[in-house]
């Protein structure tokens, strides 16, 4: 969510504000937070990294 909502559209000239604008994403979800609701089962999510081929993830 932080990736497609705040990181995919912003332009950082700087690792510091790109850590600025996550600090600042998380400060006003927090504000007004809401459960995450999982769309996948835990067997669904670990049936995937096992058939991932990098094997790393597991």
């Amino acid at each position: 969510i932080l990736t497609s909502r705040r990181i995919r559209r912003g332009i950082f000239k700087s690792v510091k504000e790109l850590i600025e604008a996550i600090e600042q994403y998380i400060e006003a979800n927090n504000k007004n937070p809401k459960p995450f609701i999982w769309t996948k089962t835990a067997d669904e999510i670990l049936t995937k990294l096992h058939n991932c081929k990098d094997t790393s993830v597991i």
